[in-house]
């Protein structure tokens, strides 16, 4: 039986990620309330902890770990490093003697605690000198009404306060004024519409490069000469190859030589990842991790699909958050990108294979369980199949970051 794994940062002020919430379940139908939770826990902890260990999905930060009323009598957490975790009482646990005297363990035992889906009644109250953090899911209880409580909870210095499900702008600057000290949520994968100006040099140049490398002969020589005109994008270029990513031979020196030895192929993917690196701008890091995640998922998928169409499911994954790297809408930017029809069609919510794709990845990658067994049937494939595959990116993706 697979065990499914996904993860959403945690954010702290400086937009920074700090952790990852794993999400998981042992099958796509464990979406459901009436899962024996203590029994996912358990799975998820012999599959990864007691596997490779938490942090290897985690890219080396702290994992918050779901702990239901099961997980927390059978002592599961005992199987878990203090120090790698942040144990996440979810809010189906009570506030009763039994459990108070069992997160008194935990907290003794050096673990982290954490209260999700925080709703504030008198019975937590001895409860709040164990915890280090609180969880507040604005789905559920608005911002506008957190206020009083955090004003209560100002007694506990120890505790942090995050504020989950952010989905907007807005909402983002609304808790960050508020004082929240971290945020979780895909706030920062909305683009923010602005006014539209001129597109500015860098933008140009990256269109230009995209033009020329997306024809079926490229020039080399053209594409070699667009790099010359960004020395920071020429940088880039030679450092990831050199870094041993590609497997050379020699060391390149030049960007002639680097862009001939990637080939056609490798040339797009590669040169993609780059210059899409380089427009982020003010965006968090985290974004770009996303995308690069997200692009080589649709491409091993893609190969269990339809092979040939591989490298556009890389571009798809890639490019599927281009309107809020860019803060543009994505029918705007498809037009001004030389991508296929099917890369665009998809990128645009028509319905083809790459948007399929695309789909199967965005359920699997915000742990949206239900939607991910409805997805994968219009695929043809097993969801079993999903799990390596989502780590083999996660892998991919810090081995990209680490080298660039």
């Amino acid at each position: 039986m697979s065990v499914f794994v996904a993860r959403q940062a945690i954010f702290n002020r400086n937009k920074k990620v700090v952790a990852y919430e794993l999400l998981f379940r042992d099958s796509p139908k464990n979406y459901f309330p009436d899962i024996a939770e203590g029994q996912a826990t358990a799975r998820l902890i012999m599959e990864n902890q007691l596997n490779l260990g938490t942090r290897h999905i985690t890219s080396g930060k702290k994992a918050l770990i779901n702990i239901g009323p099961e997980s927390l009598k059978l002592d599961l957490c005992a199987f878990l490093p203090c120090q790698d975790v942040v144990i996440e009482l979810l809010e189906t646990i009570e506030p009763t003697d039994d459990n108070y005297e069992l997160c008194r363990g935990l907290f003794h035992s050096n673990y982290k605690l954490a209260l999700d889906d925080f709703v504030y009644k008198p019975q937590w109250d001895r409860f709040l000198k164990l915890v280090k953090l609180i969880k507040f899911d604005i789905a559920i209880t608005p911002l506008s009404e957190i206020q009083p409580i955090i004003n209560k909870l100002q007694a506990h210095k120890q505790i942090k306060i995050l504020a989950e499900k952010i989905e907007t702008q807005e909402d983002y600057k609304l808790a960050f004024d508020m004082g929240f000290d971290y945020f979780q949520g895909y706030f920062f994968a909305k683009p923010t519409m602005i006014k539209q100006n001129d597109i500015d040099y860098n933008y140009g140049l990256v269109v230009a490069i995209y033009a020329e490398i997306m024809k079926n002969s490229p020039d080399i020589k053209a594409i070699s000469g667009l790099f010359e005109l960004d020395a920071a994008l020429a940088y880039k270029l030679l450092r990831l190859i050199n870094s041993g990513v590609f497997p050379i031979q020699s060391q390149i020196s030049s960007l002639k030589q680097a862009l001939v030895y990637l080939g056609h192929e490798r040339l797009k993917k590669f040169v993609s990842l780059i210059v899409t690196a380089h427009t982020a701008g003010k965006k968090p890091a985290e974004l770009m991790q996303v995308c690069v995640v997200r692009a080589r998922f649709c491409e091993l998928l893609a190969k269990k699909v339809n092979k040939s169409q591989s490298g556009e499911a890389f571009l798809t994954g890639l490019f599927s958050l281009l309107d809020a790297i860019l803060d543009q809408p994505m029918s705007l930017l498809v037009e001004k990108l030389p991508f296929p029809d099917e890369i665009k069609t998809a990128l645009l919510g028509d319905k083809n294979t790459l948007y399929y794709i695309l789909n199967v990845v965005k359920a699997y990658e915000t742990g949206s369980w239900w939607a991910l067994e409805q997805a994968v049937l219009l695929l043809n494939i097993d969801s079993a199949i999903l799990p390596p595959l989502y780590q083999q990116s996660v892998d991919w993706a810090d081995s990209y970051k680490n080298n660039i």
